[in-house]
């Protein structure tokens, strides 16, 4: 009788099931390269799909593009003041064609911003903006590595599956033929039991393999939506994918400084942004410095006569108003201090989290590396030890030489073997996925979010006029 290797799942269930990494919760044109011939519905299509229909980037997008709006606004003058009034009316008649310093006036205010205050405050709100719109490709890298940890780790499963399903026929051929053996005597009930018994064991790791795979698939559906879960049908994943771009990234990195590569990270290009914006503070701050001044224009009509009996002349009056920074000890001084020191504190949190995100590289190559030598030692050893000695115990169970539970303990190494190599394998690719996240190794097709545009409020009275 010839037992196939990797009959039984007597022993891999408690450690291959077990041992599945828990899901991460929560880092342009990016793409994963696959091979789609044998995936009917593509990862790459799955991930733009779901940028597409990601509120989070939507909101991004819309908070940015007020930003904007608001660096429009805030860097434009004050509105004028209008100021009318009368001065000079008599209390004992209030007349005011009685007494010629009786006058009615209408006066026009305007007030300027210190130095270049308003184009410095258009350019901080355009690099705040800038920085909100970095979020937005944060996020897409987020969810792109996030469903493609999901997709491997699915593609892992099915792999179990298939292992254990083509393991399934054999056991069952298996307990057949030992059936039979014992309906003829030549063998022991205790061996018909165990074959009976692993038939059932088998079949429930199958059903708790099928029910991991139905949870990952809902889990797709945070970024793919309900109506994706109600209509997908069969998805078929892989735990392997083609990681070309980010090999050729690292090609181009240093063995332990990775900081070229990172500084095109949207979460750098933030803090970037973030040290521009303590910049711009400085220089507005120091705008303090510079005078502030206004100006007024005001005509008073008079109605009464004047001494000579004539009707006396209307006024005009022009008045300059101009506050100067003296005291800058307590206030400008500190104020401008204050900005600088919030310039060094950006710049450091930005030096922190460039430390970070190259330690996090190191680790993950690190990872890689030993998950590569790890494989090389299954395919090149362990496995064709496994197999060699699964074959010998055959022979001998054959030969009645070994006992049956010798069978059953080397077909299960043997199939715990091999649920190992595709662990290390999806493991591999779950490390090249967040490697990718941090260095720029996916590429998808993202295009920018469509949000409504409000309608200015003067259409918007004009059309209810109408």
């Amino acid at each position: 009788m010839k037992i196939k290797p990797s009959v039984l799942a007597l022993s891999i269930c408690a450690a291959a099931w077990s041992s599945l990494p828990a899901f991460a919760a929560g880092e342009t044109t990016h793409i994963i390269k696959e091979d789609v011939s044998s995936t009917p519905v593509a990862l790459k299509h799955l991930i733009e799909q779901a940028l597409t229909e990601d509120k989070s980037r939507q909101t991004f997008y819309a908070q940015s593009q007020a930003m904007r709006e608001t660096g429009i606004a805030s860097s434009t003058l004050m509105d004028p003041k209008i100021k009318v009034g009368f001065g000079g009316l008599p209390v004992d008649s209030f007349q005011f064609d009685e007494d010629p310093m009786t006058n009615i006036s209408v006066g026009l205010m305007q007030q300027f911003e210190r130095g270049s205050t308003l184009s410095l405050q258009a350019t901080k709100a355009n690099q705040q903006a800038d920085g909100i719109a970095l979020q937005v490709a944060s996020r897409e890298l987020d969810i792109a590595n996030n469903m493609t940890q999901r997709w491997l780790e699915l593609g892992y499963q099915q792999q179990a599956e298939r292992i254990l399903r083509e393991n399934q026929h054999l056991v069952r051929e298996l307990a057949n033929f030992i059936q039979t053996n014992y309906a003829i005597g030549k063998s022991e009930a205790q061996d018909l039991l165990n074959a009976q018994l692993q038939v059932s064991k088998l079949d429930e790791k199958i059903h708790a393999n099928a029910q991991v795979q139905r949870r990952i698939v809902s889990q797709l559906s945070e970024w793919l939506g309900a109506s994706w879960l109600q209509h997908e049908q069969d998805l078929i994943a892989t735990n392997t994918l083609n990681w070309r771009a980010l090999n050729t990234r690292l090609q181009h990195s240093d063995d332990t400084a990775h900081y070229a590569l990172l500084a095109q990270h949207p979460m750098v290009k933030m803090a970037d942004a973030a040290i521009a914006v303590n910049k711009t503070q400085v220089n507005i701050v120091e705008q303090a410095y510079s005078p502030q001044f206004g100006v007024e224009v005001m005509y008073a009509h008079r109605q009464a006569n004047g001494m000579n009996g004539q009707p006396a002349s209307d006024l005009v009056s022009a008045y300059v108003t101009l506050d100067i920074p003296l005291f800058t000890e307590n206030k400008q001084d500190r104020a401008y201090a204050a900005a600088q020191y919030q310039v060094g504190a950006a710049q450091s949190q930005k030096d922190l989290l460039l430390a970070q995100m190259n330690a996090k590289v190191n680790a993950l190559l690190v990872d890689r590396s030993n998950l590569e030598q790890r494989l090389v030692r299954y395919q090149s050893t362990l496995l064709s030890q496994a197999r060699a000695r699964t074959n010998a115990v055959e022979r001998g169970y054959q030969n009645n030489t070994s006992q049956f539970n010798d069978v059953i303990t080397a077909a299960a190494e043997e199939l715990a073997l091999e649920l190992e190599q595709q662990r290390l394998i999806t493991d591999l690719n779950l490390v090249n996925s967040n490697l990718a996240a941090l260095l720029g190794g996916f590429e998808f097709d993202a295009v920018q979010p469509d949000i409504s545009h409000p309608t200015p409020r003067h259409q918007q009275q004009a059309r209810q006029d109408k």
